[in-house]
Parts: structure tokens; C-alpha cells; sequence
């Protein structure tokens, strides 16, 4: 397997298994779209949100178009970085229970695969073509 889908797919993984941890860290109560929702609803809405979400970004890595493929994964990656962004962001807001290594492994292990593929598909796309 190539260097580059492998970070890919571990950065998805990890991603994936953080919206895991999410859940006993109740990361509801930090967004501010449902921050203030009982903790019942925002909860609730919080799963449910990611079904959508997960549906689009499935399809959209596993697309059988090329262009479609690479451009989900490129945003994909980039997403991972910018999550790490908001998280650091958010770590001072007083409900952000994202402390232990486990979490800020996730977190910011992921966005180390996003940047990690993205730099090797800037070095792919700036060598020459071989003959």
C-alpha cells in the first residue's frame, strides 16, 4: 500500500475513532451551535448529525470518479489539520473534557496524517513524471 493512502486511511481512522471518544467527552457542550441544548438533545443531535456527514464523506473518498476521489481526500486531510485548529481553539472553554492523551493522540495524530499526505502529494505533483 502507498505511504500516502496509508496516512490517509489512518488519518480517517483516527478521526473516526476521535467522534468516538467524543462521546463520553461530551463535546456537544463546546460547539456553539448546541452547546445550548440540554445535554439530552445535544447529544442526540451530535450523533445524528455525523450519519450525514459520514454518508457524504464516505461516498465521496470512495467515489468511482477520480477527480471526485482525489479532491474528498485533499479536503479530507485538510479538514484534519483544521480540526486540530478548533480543538487547540476550543481546549480553553470550560466543558472541554479533551485532555488526556488518548484524546489529544486522536486529535492531533490525525491532523499529523492530513498534513503528512498532503505534503507527499505536493512532493508527487512537483516531480517530474517519469519516462
Amino acid at each position: 500500500m502507498q505511504i500516502k493512502s496509508t496516512l490517509f486511511y489512518v488519518g480517517l481512522a483516527l478521526l473516526f475513532t476521535h467522534e468516538l471518544d467524543a462521546m463520553p467527552n461530551n463535546e456537544w457542550q463546546v460547539l456553539p451551535l448546541l452547546r445550548n441544548l440540554t445535554d439530552s438533545v445535544g447529544e442526540a443531535t451530535f450523533v445524528l448529525a455525523h450519519i450525514p456527514i459520514f454518508v457524504i464523506v464516505i461516498a465521496c473518498i470512495a467515489s468511482l470518479n477520480l477527480n471526485i476521489r482525489s479532491m474528498a481526500r485533499d479536503i479530507a486531510c485538510a479538514f484534519l489539520i483544521l480540526h486540530a485548529f478548533l480543538h487547540f481553539a476550543f481546549s480553553g472553554h470550560p466543558a472541554y473534557q479533551f485532555n488526556s492523551l488518548l484524546s489529544t493522540s486522536l486529535i492531533y495524530g490525525a491532523a499529523l496524517c492530513g498534513l503528512s499526505f498532503l505534503l507527499v502529494r505536493w512532493i508527487e505533483n512537483k516531480s517530474p513524471a517519469p519516462r
